[in-house]
């Protein structure tokens, strides 16, 4: 694929909405690290804080007509499809009232009705599932007799994930029948505590579709490179040429979950200088003061409006319950037998009446 975006703009009104919904993410990151620290959260959680352009990027390039799934630091993603901080700091707390009725938790954030098909507990097991679901926009599409373009599907891993054999298997399936499956490797730099330099023989993921499967690389700290990269794909995959591989480069600000402080193999100086020079929230701010669309002091009022909000969407997410012990046989087998089961010669089915 050859494409060379260098430009890229924005209307002041989506700079905001940008601003607005990443600082969100932020402080419910933060707002779930102090929850957990104080014990209210339990179990493994994995914070999606320095990576917020990503999320906004994707959100800002596709529709809830498109299908995304992702890995175990899923709360962004979540909340950029449409879910709410309650629910999902509900759903952490495990509350029935939680988006995936407080049997998910924290790595299992779900949105049927927008096409999030959920984070994964299993390091890159959701990519063979994610293009599964592209090749069921690919089959209804043609099922219906429609043309191209068709919905895409979003299957989105970490550096850490990057060379499990799964992914690169599911891959050369998804070339073989050209689905339209876009590959994203948020490349935050450490696949748990192991820098990619030592973990990977090829650090540049977007080419790991070699000569076959065309790749895109993009800054992801910036939400305009990543927003034009979303669309490039998007515009490649769904009209019928295949997959292709996007690879973001990020940054974590937490370690890779609750138990890891996240400096042992990583030094201080290294988080404060990305904080201080990469940050994504910040890039859009200094866009919006430059641009003159908005001052510092207004956008210091949002974000006290935002702090606000937030807090007092946690407290609302506290006063949840439990999920009552007859709900756990629950939504684990689809209800009712299947309709058919077509056999693969495709000339006979098995009907269930």
């Amino acid at each position: 694929m050859d494409v060379n975006v260098s430009t890229a703009s924005a209307t002041k009104e989506e700079l905001l909405h940008f601003h607005k919904e990443m600082y969100t993410i932020r402080r419910m990151e933060i707002g779930c690290d102090t929850e957990y620290k104080a014990r209210n959260i339990r179990g493994f959680c994995h914070l999606y804080d320095g990576q917020e352009a990503i999320a906004m990027g994707l959100q800002s390039a596709l529709t809830k007509d498109d299908s995304v799934i992702t890995s175990y630091r899923c709360h962004g993603i979540q909340y950029i499809r449409g879910g709410s901080v309650k629910s999902i700091v509900a759903e952490l707390f495990g509350f029935q009232q939680g988006c995936s009725k407080g049997k998910g938790g924290s790595m299992h954030l779900y949105s049927k009705k927008n096409k999030f098909w959920g984070g994964s507990g299993i390091v890159g097991a959701q990519v063979p599932v994610g293009v599964g679901v592209g090749f069921a926009e690919m089959y209804k599409m043609k099922m219906e007799k429609r043309n191209w373009p068709c919905n895409v599907s979003v299957s989105m891993y970490g550096d850490g994930a990057a060379n499990q054999g799964q992914i690169w298997e599911v891959a050369n399936m998804a070339k073989l029948w050209n689905i339209p499956a876009i590959f994203v490797c948020e490349n935050n730099q450490y696949g748990m505590g192991t820098a990619i330099h030592r973990s990977s023989s090829n650090p540049e993921y977007y080419k790991q579709g070699g000569v076959v499967i065309p790749g895109v690389l993009a800054d992801g700290m910036d939400v305009l490179a990543t927003r034009e990269a979303f669309k490039v794909c998007k515009d490649y995959a769904g009209s019928g040429k295949g997959p292709v591989f996007l690879e973001l480069k990020t940054y974590r600000y937490h370690g890779h979950s609750m138990s890891d402080p996240g400096v042992t193999y990583r030094d201080r100086d290294e988080v404060a200088n990305m904080r201080s020079s990469r940050d994504c929230i910040e890039q859009v701010k200094q866009r919006l003061i430059d641009s003159g669309f908005a001052t510092e002091a207004e956008l210091k009022e949002v974000e006290k409006g935002i702090r606000a909000s937030v807090s007092a969407e946690i407290e609302e997410a506290r006063k949840g319950n439990l999920p009552p012990t007859n709900l756990l046989h629950e939504d684990i087998f689809t209800e009712g037998p299947p309709k058919y089961i077509q056999f693969s010669d495709r000339t006979k089915s098995l009907k269930f009446n």
